[in-house]
């Protein structure tokens, strides 16, 4: 699955991926999952978000769900999201292998838009089902070429009128697993090979647009300019001494310059600030202080400054109970006791659905800890044991449900 996977979407020039909700790399990669899970006589079903369910089983009331998303960041790596759907895939073949019959439905998913990376809202598919935004935003966001989600979709061959909120969907789930490639090393100090998840970093995205003037570079005095791209650059200097200042991580990765000329002053600098935070006083300390220092900068420089919050996640703390008994059982197979905890500052849907569903997570060892990268990576052997890991968690769900007091 994994060799057949792997082409799909990925630069030939940057060896990175470039599949982005709805365009050919992401059908491409949709219908390679439709295939794969179909092979393996499961139903596989698109919901009114674009979501993808492939189940095994009836759908209907407490049902196990795992899986991940398929969509990349702008040349992202070939684990962050693809490993749990593959593995979610391998970990139904390792249950027919043992031969468990599920009592109740199971289901392998892929979301839709987890990056972001094209419209700009992360977990854009299951928040878009948990009823975390609104059907009339999410048709009007658009890419950097005008396309709004709404035609993109349409275009894709599904109906940008039905999506919302799905919570008949979320009743009958009793429990959602991700497995997910670790985002950070701190599995590679230790002899375990998996992980689990203890909580995610509230974390958000926000927009800057700075709005100067357009002037010739050569005839116009410094004096007289009013570039937006100066308070731009001190934002992000005190982007990253707010971070470093509370133990956060504050990023500008992404701008957008209007004109865009070598010659020209620039009328306009978009920009886009990722905040994260251990804790949500935290998070809003740093955000306030980007905002204070971009609003100070522009004003010193004649700029005009706007700040708008576009997508934000609250802290995550999953389930004690629920945790600790996916420790129990990965630490069947552990080479020595004490499965590792970890939280993390990395979204995913898992973080979405948390609100609404009983939800875990399980990381598998990363020895860089780079993501978000083509040099993102994880052991063959070490993906196998969380296919392993991930099919002994599946199993003790099914066999005993998590809704009835054991979260």
């Amino acid at each position: 699955m994994w060799a057949d996977l792997a082409p799909v979407g990925r630069d030939p020039g940057t060896g990175g991926y470039r599949r982005h909700a709805w365009n050919g790399a992401d059908t491409d990669a949709r219908a390679w999952f439709t295939e794969a899970a179909a092979a393996r006589g499961l139903d596989v079903r698109a919901d009114r978000n674009g979501n993808l369910w492939a189940w095994w089983g009836t759908p209907g009331p407490g049902a196990v769900a795992t899986g991940s998303h398929l969509d990349s960041v702008p040349d992202g790596g070939a684990f962050d999201g693809p490993l749990g759907v593959v593995s979610a895939l391998a970990a139904v073949d390792e249950l027919r292998r043992r031969g468990t019959v599920p009592g109740r439905p199971l289901a392998v998913t892929v979301f839709a838009e987890e990056e972001g990376g094209r419209f700009g809202v992360p977990c854009l598919g299951s928040r878009l089902t948990a009823g975390e935004i609104s059907p009339e935003r999410a048709r009007d966001l658009t890419d950097a070429s005008g396309t709004t989600w709404a035609r993109a979709m349409e275009a894709a061959g599904h109906d940008p009128h039905a999506i919302g909120a799905d919570p008949g969907a979320l009743a009958d789930l009793d429990v959602f697993v991700e497995l997910h490639v670790e985002q950070g090393r701190a599995l590679e100090d230790t002899r375990h090979p998996v992980g689990v998840a203890s909580a995610i970093w509230p974390h958000g995205r926000w927009r800057m647009d700075f709005t100067g003037r357009a002037d010739h570079a050569g005839t116009t005095r410094l004096s007289d300019r009013s570039d937006p791209m100066l308070p731009f650059a001190r934002t992000v200097l005190a982007a990253r001494s707010l971070a470093e200042e509370h133990d956060a991580r504050a990023t500008i990765a992404k701008a957008l310059v209007t004109p865009n000329g070598t010659n020209a002053i620039p009328s306009l600098v978009s920009a886009w600030l990722d905040a994260r935070a251990a804790d949500g006083a935290v998070l809003d300390t740093v955000v306030a202080g980007v905002r204070e220092a971009a609003g100070r900068a522009a004003r010193e420089h004649g700029v005009d400054h706007a700040m708008a919050n576009e997508s934000l996640t609250p802290l995550v703390s999953f389930a004690h109970g629920l945790r600790e008994r996916l420790a129990a059982v990965v630490a069947a197979r552990a080479p020595e006791p004490g499965v590792p905890v970890l939280p993390t500052g990395a979204g995913h849907d898992a973080g979405v659905l948390a609100a609404h569903v009983p939800t875990a997570m399980l990381y598998v060892r990363n020895p860089t800890g780079v993501s978000h990268s083509p040099r993102e990576w994880a052991r063959p052997e070490d993906c196998h044991s969380g296919v392993l890991a991930l099919a002994d968690v599946l199993q003790d769900l099914l066999a005993r449900p998590v809704r009835k007091g054991n979260r």
